[in-house]
């Protein structure tokens, strides 16, 4: 195969060529440019010319012009006019006419050039010089002003400015002006436009007013027009082959889109794409927007994905739900502009049938209530039980942690997965590059992938199934992470923006708990640029409060923010990066943010504003100083009313006080906020501040000064926390209560630290300030006493430490159960509650250290040790209004006995009524000097009737000794509670109940136990009381309490429930919830069917739990014969309401709706309907005051009742079908779409759900409808109920909206589907784009395009694969537009097209082409191979040649020892290193490196013994590195003065005569004296006879032949060895004979007379 031209011959240009003709032509151009074409403005796309003049043109331009003069005219008027169509679709495809050419026929503009001079907007009479910096200042015309025209779907920024272009302007002008001439005379079209700025908004078109002017020309005038023509188009085509060698990649222009983006409608949880290609040079930096606003990865990790390949940027939108419904902008930028193409996201909702995957993403979501099914109808229960948890964790900064449990669930349902939730301090936690949730199928787990101080806090996993949740928690501690300077201060934490703008942006952090051993000199925040690795330090010295304003900033710009502490030892590690913030305004980004997310609809609004007469602005109002430290000072002001149309900009300035010396804080950069931070004032200074606005127009009058301001920091460091009080927790830690810090401001949280006692020594229990007074500190050794101490933590810094705690030893606390005292002298009741034996503490767990944070969940107490240690509020003396029930509560249900069996029957009432049994369980609810508070249960029998009342006797107890009975009421009293008053203090009582109803008293109670009658101290909540079971299920009930009335010292902030088997022992109690709840009821789960419960309850305030209350049972969990629940109905005019059956209803039972088990009598919202065994609680209108569990119950019976909760995402599901009953639709499967078929066919389609045989559609196209013909084709499959249209090819009068409209009988429905702007023109693309395939592929076309590839000899091949052939197909190869001629011709046996380019270099980067053509038609692909595409193939060449490296070999020269490898072929491309003993060499005279041919070898001369070791040979092909490596470490390196050498004595050539005697002599030297050997044409010659080779005395060497013959002639040579190297010396032997030699030279005489000739 023969090399291709471009192999063989290259031609270098010279980039300096200038042509005097063009520069000639530019002159004509400035001198005749005021009698140019009309220019036109003021509208989106320049004025359309008739189409008498367009044919006119067009036939004049075909004839004066050639191919490449069109592309060179259209380039250069698209330079020149794309500075007036700044923000113009239509001016765009105006310019890129020019590359189709007049013959293809204009019809959108007329491409008309315009006068500079005469249609720009005048300067302002009143307009002072501008603000702007110098740099702008350059930028600006001298003589005119542009009018500004806003548009949404293009934005063009920078023309560039080079000699060329203005050349090609200068010949794209006076081509037009003189190819548009005739003879006789020429037309030009003026358009005005007569519209005032006030009704732009008014009028959607303009008036145009054309005229037209006839110019009368002599024929001498035509015939030098003509002749400037010629000269003209020559002078053209030379410039267009010259600017066709320029490599245009080399030339600055602004960025171009290859590829726009395309706009996409997806499903929910999809995933999609978004791909543009930009051209630009410098290549242009490419950013992403949504709704306008950069997107950020950093912030929504997973989220979005940006990648650039290739010049190839994609934007990957990951699970796309609602919210990803937007206008995405990609904006491309460089020096010499900006371009920006937008593309609109719509996400769909499915309809249609249910699919299961779109709803279960393992640890994500969980299926909807309603679907909470199992494969037998609706699950009456899930147990959710864990496994395997995880514990109190403790980690360190950087490291990776994982928590995880295994998942329980049963019964198990397939496909249904649970919904798991993870929380950090209670609040959720979403999957971020810090902390991956993960769901397995049974396992859940939550990784740090970095552990942060941040991350430190409780963790609580969340398992739900449908209405059925359990949870867990444990702590996590994140210690600080090694230091890189011994003694430095650990890392900050939390670092947040509190207040961004366009001029800087205020960080704050939190203080770390390590300083190092020294104090914390102050911090330094670094910034970056999201989207790049540059942090720069914001401050040059350390600030000390923990606010910062940054300036400095880009506006628009999104910054990440970290901080770094220092002390006297130096700077400690960088804390971790805050969240991206953008430096604008709040105004700004909430404009932003309120913008509309649906998708753009493809209309421009193109206004010119007029520039009016400037105003200089008013000045700003209300100015304060809003933060003041002794860093810096915040100033914030309201922008003035009087203002102008333009913007406006802010000079602060300053003064000391008492005196009027006024100095401009801004004095080279104003400022654009209107807020501002002041740096580089004096600290306990007072200052003034002041205002001014200013415009192009001028500066303002200043604002009202400030009042004085002393810079300094107005935040106190708090003072330290008092009365630090361990108590005993587990047996690894202890829980720490003390005083918070008194008058603190912004308080932080608390730092607790520990110390082993005599130590000295304190460590950190937390690394996460902690807010509350109480903190459980883990991680402590069992028996080991500790002492601790805390400190309070605000944005001023750290308080002293407090004082340090006694000493506790670490052990678990002692737990104790019920003890009831006997009846004797010794108090009884609560009196003992000091003593700790009311029970078993409250659960504790690593919760602790998380309640103490939480005002509205106050923790428990950790022990019984804190119980009763403080004083007990006093109770109000209305005690029998607390007490009052709402009045339609219901009785209190049975109690069912222990013995009674689970099936046995509901007891009937008595007939007739009956006294009621005994009240039970009579206890002391509150304690005073001269009264008590007691509480007791309900008879378990009533009667047969309503009780109505009680009545309480008491007596005293003297010695053991009871007294006489005494009335302690004449009245009965319907709660169950009383207040007996007028009691002697210090005595103990004893006291009975008896219970009354319409059939009389009945039996009292029991006596109760004693209680003493003394003022109780106690801090901690009394008791709760009337606890009542309801809803009692085979797996569940409901408990209901009444709170305490004594509340201890502080208010009640919550209750613990406890639950065991009636039958278990009192030290088996098991506390239902582990954090307080404020309710006063508690769905109880996961009972088991049939075993007896019993329950109580215990209420706790800031000072600890308190008493728990009496027992409520024992109940048995079982589902009576007959249970029903209530059901939601939504009828047929969309009424949703609750309704509950019960048939065991005696004649005096009543239904009772309860919310939140509070009765909804009255409820405005509500209404109660009831009718015999029926009951109906309708919604008036449903909505989120509605929210909550609604009960209802059933008076006189068993404790019949039932509830149903109604929660946001039930409520929502309701109203969706209330909608649905109320106005039926024929609902979608899927929304009206659009698509291409092969043939560039359109086809409009929409699938509805089910349509019966009487459905009708009605097509409508921009509010027409539209019928079945020629050019719609229309049908309906009323099966599968698919809806199409088709069309054959989409044209401009089909852009608009379609819409089809169903009707099935009462039921519609509709979709419709906008196609406008760029949404339609890249459909018709598409379709057009499909047709032109399809008929390319008629004929023979690419399967594959050209591509290349690196083959095992290190040669190029470029290969493409071709379909559709046939034996008269011919391909042709160019390159750089020139055929490239091959030997061989191409085969399409297998459709592979190849392309050999062998030992490939810079000299074969180029454009490539291929052409395939027959008589059927023609394809072509073309390949880049320059700049990045040159770059990557030739280093797939440089890795190729570098793998065919052979390993290096040792060869001993001359002078020294040489290291040599072979490679197939070298290029300078393939960088060569050399190393000895991983040190790279320096080259001198005595080491040298280089290549010859293809061996790449490295010459030491008079090698030393130093240069022993590993050598390592290095080829770099531009992204990696191949290694040949040679050890000379085992090997004595040869010394030169000793190393075997040939001396001299042998000739290079010896001629002999045949039959003569050669005698030759040799000196040689080496030490030790070499051994020397003889070869004869490289194979080994040995002494004989006829050659004897003699060796003397170790230096004289001896050669000599008796008598040569011919067969003696050849190459001998001398070689010498010993161990410090070898040598050869070779000499050829030529012997002759003379008759020979005589006829050689007349032979050569004879040719050399010949030559002559």
């Amino acid at each position: 195969m023969s090399l291709p031209f471009y192999q063989q011959s290259h031609q270098h240009y010279d980039f300096s060529y200038r042509n005097k003709d063009l520069r000639t032509a530019m002159s004509q151009y400035q001198q005749e440019k005021k009698h140019s074409a009309i220019y036109t403005h003021g509208s989106t796309a320049y004025s359309s010319r008739s189409s008498a003049a367009h044919r006119q043109e067009s036939e004049a331009f075909s004839q004066a012009s050639a191919s490449s003069y069109r592309q060179q005219a259209a380039q250069a008027y698209r330079l020149g006019a794309s500075q007036y169509s700044v923000g113009s679709e239509v001016s765009r495809k105006a310019a890129s006419a020019y590359d189709y050419g007049y013959s293809h026929g204009l019809t959108d503009s007329s491409l008309l050039l315009e006068d500079y001079s005469s249609k720009m907007s005048p300067k302002p009479k009143r307009a002072k010089p501008s603000l702007l910096s110098g740099k702008d200042k350059e930028n600006l015309s001298g003589d005119y002003m542009v009018p500004i025209f806003s548009g949404r779907q293009m934005h063009v920024g920078g023309i560039t400015n080079t000699e060329e272009e203005r050349i090609k302007e200068a010949a794209a002008y006076i081509a037009q002006r003189t190819l548009l001439a005739s003879e006789e005379a020429i037309t030009a079209s003026k358009q005005s436009t007569a519209s005032k700025q006030s009704k732009v908004s008014k009028q959607a078109t303009s008036t145009h007013q054309q005229e037209e002017i006839f110019e009368k020309k002599s024929r001498k005038v035509a015939l030098r027009e003509k002749a400037e023509q010629l000269s003209l188009r020559k002078t053209l085509e030379e410039t267009q082959a010259y600017h066709g060698k320029l490599n245009e990649d080399h030339l600055l222009h602004a960025p171009e889109f290859i590829i726009k983006p395309r706009s996409h409608t997806v499903w929910e949880k999809e995933n999609v794409k978004l791909h543009c290609s930009v051209a630009g040079w410098p290549e242009p930096r490419l950013t992403w927007y949504k709704n306008q606003v950069p997107i950020n990865v950093h912030a929504n990790p997973g989220k979005y994905i940006i990648e650039s390949r290739y010049g190839m940027h994609t934007l990957e939108i990951t699970e796309c739900d609602f919210e990803d419904t937007a206008q995405y902008r990609a904006s491309a930028m460089n020096v010499k502009g900006e371009v920006s193409a937008y593309a609109s996201v719509v996400v769909k909702r499915y309809k249609g049938e249910f699919d299961d995957s779109r709803f279960f993403h393992a640890g994500s979501s969980t299926m909807p209530l309603s679907f909470a099914v199992t494969p037998y109808g609706y699950a009456s229960k899930f147990e959710i039980h864990f496994d395997d948890k995880f514990d109190v964790s403790f980690g360190r900064e950087g490291e990776t942690m994982s928590l995880g449990c295994r998942v329980v669930i049963t019964p198990e349902i397939k496909h249904f997965q649970p919904e798991v939730q993870w929380y950090r301090n209670g609040e959720p936690i979403s999957p971020s590059k810090w902390v991956q949730p993960h769901w397995s199928g049974d396992r859940a787990t939550l990784t740090f992938s970095h552990l942060n101080k941040e991350d430190e806090g409780l963790y609580t996993i969340q398992v739900r199934m449908g209405e059925y949740y359990e949870q867990y928690s444990a702590y996590v501690f994140v210690q600080d992470a090694d230091a890189e300077i011994e003694g430095a201060p650990a890392a900050p934490l939390d670092v947040v923006s509190l207040d961004a703008n366009k001029d800087y942006i205020i960080i704050s952090w939190k203080q770390p708990a390590v300083d190092g051993g020294s104090p914390i000199l102050g911090y330094f925040i670094d910034k970056c640029e999201v989207g790049t690795n540059s942090w720069s330090q914001c401050n040059d010295t350390p600030v000390k409060f923990a606010r910062f304003p940054v300036t400095g900033l880009i506006e628009g710009r999104s910054y990440i923010f970290r901080v770094r502490a220092v002390n006297k030892t130096g700077i400690g590690l960088p804390s971790r990066v805050s969240e991206p913030v953008a430096a604008l305004d709040p105004a700004e980004k909430a404009r932003l943010k309120s913008r509309p997310s649906a998708p753009w609809t493809g209309q421009i609004i193109v206004t010119e504003e007029e520039p009016t007469e400037g105003i200089v602005p008013g000045p700003p109002t209300d100015l304060s100083v809003t933060e003041a430290t002794r860093s810096y000072v915040v100033l914030s002001w309201k922008p003035p009313g009087q203002r102008g149309h333009e913007g406006i900009m802010y000079f602060v300035e300053k003064c000391d006080v008492g005196t009027e010396n006024w100095q401009r804080v801004n004095t080279e950069l104003p400022v654009k906020s209107p807020r501002f931070a002041l740096f580089d004032l004096a600290e306990g200074k007072s200052y003034r501040f002041r205002v001014r606005c200013s415009n192009s127009a001028g500066v303002g009058e200043p604002s009202e000064a400030t009042e004085a301001t002393m810079v300094g920091d107005k935040l106190d460091i708090p003072k330290p926390p008092g009365k630090i009080i361990p108590s005993r927790n587990t047996d690894t830690s202890v829980v720490v209560s003390w005083e918070e810090s008194r008058d603190a401001k912004e308080l932080v949280g608390y730092y607790i630290e520990a110390s082993v006692v005599g130590s000295g020594t304190w460590e950190p229990c937390n690394n996460n300030p902690v807010k509350g007074s109480r903190f459980t500190c883990h991680g402590l050794v069992t028996g080991q006493s500790y002492i601790f101490r805390v400190r309070a933590v605000n944005a001023a810094g750290l308080s002293d430490y407090s004082q340090d705690s006694e000493a506790i030893e670490v052990k678990a606390a002692i737990e104790c159960g019920d003890v009831r005292p006997p009846l004797s002298d010794t108090p009884g009741g609560l009196t003992d509650s000091r003593g700790g034996v009311h029970g078993a503490p409250p659960p504790t767990s690593q919760k602790d250290a998380l309640l103490s944070n939480k005002s509205n969940k106050p923790s428990p107490p950790s022990s019984p040790h804190s119980w009763g240690q403080s004083e007990v509020s006093k109770v109000s003396e209305s005690v029998q209004e607390v007490l009052t029930p709402p009045p339609l509560t219901p009785p209190q249900q049975k109690a069912v006995p222990k013995e009674q069996s689970k099936s046995e029957p509901p007891k009937k009432k008595k007939d007739p009524v009956a006294a009621p049994s005994p009240p039970y369980d009579i206890t002391c609810l509150e304690s005073f000097r001269d009264s008590m508070v007691l509480g007791w249960k309900q008879p378990d029998e009533t009667g047969g009737a309503e009780i109505t009342g009680y009545y309480i006797n008491y007596r005293e107890v003297v010695g053991g000794v009871p007294g006489k009975w005494r009335e302690a009421n004449i009245k009965a009293v319907s709660d169950a509670a009383y207040k007996i008053s007028d009691l002697k203090e210090n005595m103990v009582y004893q006291f009975q109940v008896a219970a009354m109803n319409i059939a009389g008293l009945g039996a009292p109670s029991a006596v109760s136990d004693s209680f003493k009658c003394e003022e109780w101290t106690i801090a901690v909540p009394g008791p709760p009381h009337s606890l009542k079971y309801s809803e009692v299920r085979k797996n569940s009930l409901v408990l209901q309490w009444k709170p305490p009335v004594h509340s201890g010292r502080t208010p009640v902030t919550g209750y613990f429930v406890d639950q065991k088997e009636a039958s278990a022992k009192d030290d088996q109690w098991r506390g239902l919830n582990k954090a307080a709840i404020t309710n006063k009821y508690l769905k109880v789960q996961g009972l088991k069917e049939g075993v007896s419960y019993v329950f109580r309850v215990r209420a706790i305030n800031q000072a600890g739990v308190g008493k728990p209350s009496d027992l409520a049972g024992p109940v048995v969990a079982e589902t009576r014969p007959g249970t029903k629940e209530v059901v939601v109905n939504v009828d047929d005019d969309g009424v949703i309401s609750l309704n509950f059956e019960c048939d065991q209803m005696t004649p005096k039972s009543e239904f009772v709706w309860s919310k939140d088990y509070v009765p909804t009598e009255d409820s405005p919202r509500l209404d109660v309907e009831s009718k015999g065994t029926k009951t109906k609680l309708t919604f008036k209108d449903l909505g989120t005051d509605d929210l909550g569990l609604y009960s209802c119950d059933v008076t006189d019976t068993d404790g019949i009742a039932s509830s149903y909760l109604i929660d946001e995402e039930e409520m929502k599901r309701l109203l969706a079908l209330s909608q649905e009953h109320k106005f039926p639709t024929v609902p979608a499967k899927s929304e009206l779409a659009v698509e291409i078929l092969e043939k560039g066919q359109v086809r409009f389609w929409m699938q509805a759900e089910k349509l019966s045989g009487n459905a009708k559609v009605n097509y409508i196209f921009n509010e027409k409808e539209i019928f079945e013909g020629p050019k719609y084709k229309m049908h309906i499959d009323r099966n599968t109920g698919i809806i199409e249209m088709f069309m054959e090819k989409l044209q401009d009068e089909d852009e608009g909206t379609y819409t089809f409209q169903i009707q099935d009988g009462k039921a519609t429905g509709h979709s419709t589907l906008v196609l406008i702007g760029d949404v339609y023109k890249k459909l018709q693309k598409e379709a057009e784009f499909q047709r032109q395939e399809w008929i390319r592929k008629q004929g023979p076309h690419f399967a594959e395009y050209l591509s290349w590839e690196v083959t095992g000899e290190c040669n190029v091949l470029l290969k493409c694969k071709v379909a559709n052939i046939k034996k008269e197909t011919h391909i042709v190869w160019y390159k750089d537009e020139r055929e490239i001629s091959v030997d061989e011709k191409h085969d399409f046996k297998d459709g592979i097209c190849t392309l050999l380019i062998t030992e490939f270099s810079k000299k074969d980067a180029g454009f490539y082409e291929v052409i395939l053509k027959d008589d059927r038609g023609k394809d072509k692909s073309r390949l880049k191979l320059v700049d990045e595409a040159f770059k990557d193939l030739m280093t797939e060449v440089c890795r190729k040649i570098a793998l065919s490296a052979t390993d290096l070999k040792i060869q001993s020269t001359a002078e020294g020892i040489r290291l040599y490898s072979f490679v197939t072929y070298y290029l300078d491309d393939l960088k060569v290193n050399w190393s000895h003993n991983g040190t790279g060499i320096k080259y001198t005279d005595r080491v040298k490196s280089g290549v010859t041919g293809e061996q790449i070898w490295l010459q030491i001369n008079e090698p030393t013994p130093n240069d022993k070791g590993k050598y390592v040979m290095e080829l770099f092909d531009g992204k990696t590195g191949h290694q040949k490596t040679v050890d000379l470490s085992g090997q004595e390196m040869p010394v030169l003065a000793d190393r075997a050498r040939v001396l001299g004595g042998l000739p290079d050539v010896v001629t002999i005569q045949e039959g003569k005697a050669l005698n030759l002599t040799c000196s040689v030297w080496g030490d030790p004296p070499p051994e020397v050997s003889w070869l004869k044409n490289e194979k080994p010659l040995a002494s004989d006879d006829h050659c004897n080779l003699k060796f003397e005395a170790g230096k004289t060497v001896f050669f000599a032949i008796s008598g040569v013959s011919t067969a003696d002639s050849g190459k001998y040579g001398l070689v010498v060895k010993n161990k410090f190297g070898s040598e050869t010396s070779d000499f050829t032997v030529s012997v002759f004979i003379p008759e020979e030699e005589a006829r050689k030279g007349t032979s050569e005489a004879q040719k050399a007379s010949q030559k002559s000739k």
